[in-house]
């Protein structure tokens, strides 16, 4: 903590200086301190006014004709465009649709399925967000794989001559360790092995890269750091390159490359429309689709810039007002291993998050003993960050 600035002089400079500060009027936020972006992102305030127009005017008065006369039927391939500037990838390889988990099983089966003869194993992170652990293992299963855990941090030394896929966090859901995208991808093709990506906390706090790395596919979900809203569409990345060979296990009349001809024989459809399966969920997609629009005129190199400057922050902050031996950083210190959350393990965590909340600082609980903050940059103020480590200080010090 600087010695001229108090921290509370300080974070009004930072607050003035930042060229993001314009972004957070796009938002509907309150007086409370909201550091949950990394679970559900704050509500775009042009949203509400693009649904009630979506319900009464294309849904309730062109009716069917709005899947052609309102753009309905191709919102999958263009809201996926636009997620795509955000990851690093170029138009035509990403598509908005299904969940995460979906998508996941998608991804991982048609790369076991591309990696093609006498690899049979299935790398996945061990410390990934459980449901991709559940979802590899049954994709596994489906193939005739084994499955190996794997620390993320050795992922590309583990992968071998019968490795078909390795699938990993780019950012740990538990203490925002980000993990090595580039090197993992390129020794993961070294030994002949294709590479899964999981985004979700990622995506929207940080260059990606997908392109530039060569990345064979990747999965995210859209409600956390992009603010498409609770159970908001995923997407599904494939590299161009892959895309003709790219064996989707769940192939819907959406991904068909004629739909309307109805025929009884499947041919997958050209492209990210590949990735498709079955009816878009319109009111959800194009709910993502306005929540987009906080991102015109923002780089996400930017974003990385305050994200860590917020971080930064945050820790200075825990160390000058929270008494020594209280919490204990879990999240990396160092820039290239930090994701866009804090993580702080606390003797009754829970009890601790749920007395933060009832005074205006929202985090969340992650068991056993996690206390973990996720910093939006599109939003959050370093006022805020202040706020929530002097809250937490009083919080544990017991007073009221």
């Amino acid at each position: 903590m600087s010695e001229s600035l108090t921290p509370a002089e300080r974070a009004e400079r930072l607050d003035a200086a930042d060229e993001l500060a314009k972004v957070r009027d796009r938002f509907e936020l309150d007086d409370a301190v909201y550091l949950d972006g990394n679970s559900l992102g704050a509500l775009p305030s042009a949203v509400a006014t693009r649904l009630q127009d979506v319900i009464a005017r294309e849904w309730g008065s062109l009716r069917i004709r709005s899947w052609d006369e309102s753009g309905w039927w191709t919102a999958p391939e263009r809201v996926g465009d636009r997620i795509a500037a955000l990851i690093g990838a170029a138009p035509g390889q990403v598509v908005a649709g299904d969940s995460t988990s979906v998508n996941v099983f998608k991804a991982v089966v048609a790369a076991v399925r591309m990696a093609g003869a006498g690899r049979d194993e299935v790398l996945v992170d061990a410390a990934t967000f459980p449901t991709d652990g559940y979802i590899a293992e049954s994709a596994a299963r489906m193939t005739g794989c084994r499955i190996r855990a794997v620390a993320a941090s050795a992922m590309a030394a583990e992968a071998g001559p019968r490795t078909a896929v390795a699938l990993v966090n780019h950012v740990d859901y538990r203490t925002g360790r980000l993990h090595d995208l580039p090197g993992v991808t390129a020794a993961a093709h070294a030994a002949g092995a294709l590479v899964v990506w999981d985004l979700c906390h990622s995506a929207g706090a940080l260059p990606v890269g997908l392109d530039e790395h060569g990345v064979d596919l990747a999965i995210g979900c859209t409600y956390k750091y992009l603010n498409g809203g609770p159970g908001a569409p995923a997407y599904l990345y494939v590299r161009r390159e892959l895309q003709p060979r790219f064996d989707s296990p769940l192939p819907g009349w959406n991904s068909h490359r004629d739909p309307f001809a109805m025929e009884a024989a499947y041919r997958p459809a050209q492209g990210s429309a590949r990735g498709r399966v079955g009816t878009p969920e319109i009111l959800s997609l194009l709910a993502l689709d306005t929540a987009l629009d906080v991102w015109d005129g923002v780089g996400i190199e930017a974003v990385r810039a305050k994200s860590l400057a917020l971080t930064d922050f945050f820790l200075e902050c825990v160390a000058a007002y929270v008494p020594a031996g209280l919490v204990e950083s879990v999240t990396p210190v160092a820039h290239e291993q930090r994701g866009s959350q804090v993580a702080l393990r606390c003797a009754g965590a829970e009890d601790v998050m749920r007395a933060l909340i009832a005074r205006g600082v929202v985090g969340d609980f992650r068991t056993p003993d996690i206390l973990r903050f996720g910093f939006t940059p599109l939003y959050t103020r370093y006022a805020d960050v202040l706020r929530a480590a002097r809250t937490l200080g009083s919080v544990l010090e017991g007073n009221t």
